[in-house]
């Protein structure tokens, strides 16, 4: 495991930083931030193996978030890849939705845990929740398909996306709502995986943002939008988006997830 941790810092201080999050200059991650990523990704591995589960859901804390009782950022889809070679072991992937330098554009991601954890996240720890065992009997084959993981998925990006219009997505909405889709074989839209969520409990959290923290952010961010919004709800300042917290939450309540683990 050394060794090949060793060889993934070596590829990845190589290559210019290309997820959400991290400054787009072509340069390298900082050794630091390249070791604690892979330390963190090493112990996130044990910790998923120890679950014995092909899927779960994997969170990181890559914005301090907590001024909104936030204690998450971004999750993604981690699923047992089986080994390609008998006696070799099985690895880890992970399927996310990404904003790519701050832009106006969300594109998805295949990859491994340590790419995952480095984005130079508020703090170095991991969410895991262990779905239900025919939540990922259904979820498992669907990531794994490079056709139908993509089906559901808007390029147009906005941080805060309305969970309920297909205007804009955001990482933790295309998660959900694809999560909706292998659950309900009839379900085939963004519209059809919305109506699934509602009627199966999920509730997204309200941002309570005022008139100059919304205008400031239109105006500056190509990532943050509240168009989409209904007018009441926006105008009166509390905008409803999917976070992180508001998915673990529901999962669990839904008897969909185990309660969050963390790994530190």
């Amino acid at each position: 495991m050394l060794a090949f941790v060793a060889f993934v810092a070596v590829i990845l201080m190589a290559a210019p930083p290309a997820q959400a999050g991290r400054s787009c200059e072509a340069k390298p991650p900082a050794v630091a931030t390249v070791q604690r990523a892979l330390e963190l990704a090493e112990r996130s591995a044990k910790a998923l193996d120890a679950t014995g589960a092909d899927v779960v859901v994997l969170a990181r804390a890559g914005q301090d978030l907590s001024r909104h009782g936030l204690r998450w950022s971004h999750l993604g889809w981690a699923y047992r890849e089986p080994a390609a070679q008998p006696g070799t072991a099985s690895v880890w992937r992970v399927v996310h939705m990404l904003n790519h330098c701050g832009s106006d554009r969300g594109h998805l991601y295949r990859q491994g845990l340590a790419e995952f954890f480095l984005d130079d996240p508020h703090e170095y720890r991991a969410g895991i929740a262990v779905l239900a065992p025919e939540v990922q009997a259904r979820l498992w084959p669907l990531l794994r398909d490079k056709d139908r993981v993509t089906q559901l998925h808007q390029p147009r990006y906005s941080m805060v996306a309305y969970p309920w219009a297909q205007t804009y997505q955001q990482s933790n909405q295309w998660a959900i709502e694809t999560l909706a889709m292998a659950q309900a074989p009839g379900v085939n839209s963004r519209d059809g995986a919305q109506a699934w969520l509602r009627w199966n409990g999920y509730t997204p959290t309200v941002l309570k943002l005022d008139t100059m923290t919304r205008l400031g952010a239109r105006l500056t961010a190509a990532n943050i939008a509240f168009d989409d919004h209904p007018n009441a709800q926006r105008y009166g300042g509390r905008i409803a988006t999917v976070t992180v917290d508001s998915v673990f939450d529901w999962l669990e309540r839904a008897r969909l997830a185990g309660p969050v683990q963390v790994v530190w």
